[in-house]
């Protein structure tokens, strides 16, 4: 496999075939697997198929049984939450398909959900079926699979608002043409959507009515978050085919405690409180950051992650606004880092980069 992110139904096509191949539950018109083997899909079962999603098991069966309802899902989360991770798996295990997405931005139109056209053939055709340009969401209802609409509230509200007719009466009209296409059995929307971004439109409430919302949480505990950390470090490292490194937790767990101090506002015994930067210093960027510094240490260094790799990284992602946040990072870079005894070599690299 040579393209640099493979889809999740090619990427785990040998675990989703395991699964279906022994899933002897109810299946829901037009799924592929079972509502429980889908879930086990996602989490996990402690041998053959690796967990995707890494939290309480109970979150991704409440998201799997809205889906096999007339509701459509929404995935609600502050960034790097996971909530593009969980859609995808859900719509590849659900309908062996996750491409049919739409990436909702403030300049995205409302053809990306209904319809468009293909203008040649229009002017010298008129109106026909084959001018016509399907949405991801027109072939989601018409081959019955899931279509994803990444970042919902990103769009402008009368985009968002095209979407009611259908998932309230399963129909997608074209008056153009005198006719409708009718959702087959298997089609439902999954979104996502995140409030602490600028240039957020608020959803109206004849569509927040549309969709169960799940709430996506950040991770608990520290050992959580450095459990999820690593195992998308070390998938991440193999299939951008990343030389050996040697990468030791203990470098792992000082950027997630570095993040969560700061996301939190106050440190992991509570003791201290401290101010918070304007970013959202999600597991993402912590994931991110990690990624970065291997590839330092493999090319540039000894092949052992050190703190001089991720240190950069680091400051790079918590100071986002070039005055207030490098306050806030020199503050707690000297009240707080320095101060722990054990983390001497990476308050030397943090300095130096700062």
């Amino acid at each position: 496999m040579t393209v640099l992110r493979p889809h999740a139904e090619d990427q785990y096509a040998e675990e989703l075939a395991l699964l279906a191949k022994d899933d002897d539950r109810p299946r829901p018109p037009g799924w592929k697997l079972s509502p429980w083997a889908v879930t086990t899909y996602i989490m996990g079962d402690g041998d053959h198929i690796t967990p995707k999603y890494v939290g309480a098991r109970r979150i991704v069966e409440v998201a799997v049984a809205t889906l096999a309802t007339d509701r459509a899902l929404l995935l609600l989360g502050v960034p790097g939450t996971a909530k593009t991770w969980l859609s995808e798996h859900l719509a590849a295990a659900i309908s062996g398909d996750s491409t049919l997405l739409v990436q909702g931005t403030a300049g995205t139109a409302e053809e990306a959900i209904r319809y468009g056209w293909n203008y040649a053939r229009l002017l010298a055709e008129g109106p026909s079926l084959d001018a016509l340009t399907p949405s991801p969401v027109m072939r989601a209802m018409a081959e019955g699979r899931v279509a994803r609409i990444e970042e919902l509230t990103r769009m402008p509200s009368d985009v968002q608002d095209a979407l009611i007719t259908v998932l309230s009466e399963k129909t997608l009209p074209i008056p153009e043409l005198n006719r409708e296409v009718q959702a087959q059995r298997g089609f439902n929307v999954i979104a996502t959507a995140n409030d602490r971004d600028r240039g957020v439109n608020e959803l109206s409430s004849a569509l927040r009515r549309r969709f169960n919302t799940v709430v996506l949480p950040v991770p608990a505990t520290a050992e959580e978050e450095v459990d999820i950390v690593a195992r998308r470090v070390a998938q991440l490292g193999r299939s951008l085919e990343l030389p050996e490194t040697t990468t030791g937790l203990a470098e792992i767990r000082r950027v997630v405690t570095v993040f969560r101090e700061l996301r939190n506002g106050v440190t992991e015994d509570g003791r201290t409180k401290i101010k918070s930067p304007s970013g959202t210093l999600s597991t993402a960027e912590a994931i991110s950051v990690l990624t970065n510094g291997i590839a330092l240490a493999a090319h540039f260094g000894d092949g052992v992650l050190r703190p001089s790799d991720v240190a950069a990284g680091i400051v790079g992602a918590v100071v986002q606004e070039p005055v207030s946040d490098r306050v806030v990072w020199r503050e707690y870079l000297e009240t707080v880092i320095r101060e722990r005894t054990d983390w001497h070599d990476f308050y030397r690299a943090c300095r130096e980069v700062s």
